[in-house]
């Protein structure tokens, strides 16, 4: 009887000790947690320092194919002339378009406030505008849809919470904010399968996205030593070391080039 007894409370327990342990439902991932907020880090504009430079473009230009709207017709009467993808942009310069250049290292312990003014991303076009944005943690986010056609965006991302919602001609602006670090979140809408963005979620105002001539400017550094990473979504990842000084502006170049004879 007293075995049959002990053996029942040891189960009980074992229960007890499993109920308690927070799972991961199958399919997600688990977020990691935050850094705690601290005293927000302020720099001295007598001494900020600057990291710029150039996104340049190895091999020619590897063709844009063209985007195929007839499935809506509304969307293909916004435009009088074929819609080229943007996943790979490169400028008359040799250039690329739509890279996301951040400073990935040098800044731990430091804390940031989010802007008060919002980041916004359109649907205009039945295009995302623009194709890839940066935003920091707790940012809003404004979501525009300023198409005649209903679109749906959809975010997926891999920390942050994902979401997906419709947003019929003239609806109100969406306002989202993520929460968690994270290079890139992808987005989609559901209804037309070309339409592709991305977002940068950082903790930190230091970043910038490549533009029409090829070049970044991330301002406003304190002094020190940085790593700085530059994103594409079709060629991946580069990153390069740098120290800056008070006062001081340092050039860096990063160079992408087709991964294979068809790019």
């Amino acid at each position: 009887m007293r075995k049959s007894l002990v053996f029942a409370i040891v189960l009980l327990l074992g229960g007890l000790a499993a109920c308690s342990k927070e799972e991961t439902p199958a399919g997600t991932t688990s977020a990691p947690a935050q850094p705690a907020a601290g005293p927000v880090t302020k720099v001295d504009p007598a001494t900020a320092a600057t990291i710029g430079g150039t996104i340049k473009f190895k091999d020619g230009s590897p063709k844009r194919p063209t985007l195929r709207m007839d499935a809506d017709a509304a969307c293909a009467k916004l435009h009088a002339a074929p819609v080229m993808s943007e996943e790979v942009v490169v400028n008359d310069n040799g250039t690329l378009q739509n890279v996301f250049v951040y400073v990935s290292g040098g800044l731990a312990g430091k804390t940031f406030a989010a802007p008060t003014q919002p980041v916004v991303l359109d649907q205009h076009g039945c295009m995302y505008r623009p194709h890839v944005v940066g935003v920091m943690t707790n940012q809003e986010v404004d979501i525009l849809n300023s198409d005649p056609t209903t679109h749906n965006i959809h975010p997926v991302p891999s920390v942050n919470r994902e979401w997906n919602t419709s947003m019929p001609p003239s609806s109100e602006k969406l306002v989202r904010t993520f929460a968690r670090e994270e290079i890139m979140v992808p987005v989609k809408c559901n209804i037309h399968p070309w339409m592709r963005s991305y977002i940068g979620v950082v903790g930190h105002p230091f970043f910038s996205v490549s533009g029409s001539d090829g070049s970044f400017k991330i301002t406003g550094l304190p002094p020190g030593d940085y790593t700085v990473t530059a994103w594409h979504e079709k060629y991946g990842k580069q990153e390069q070391k740098v120290t800056v000084g008070a006062k001081e502006t340092k050039n860096l170049e990063f160079v992408f080039q087709p991964t294979s004879a068809g790019d």
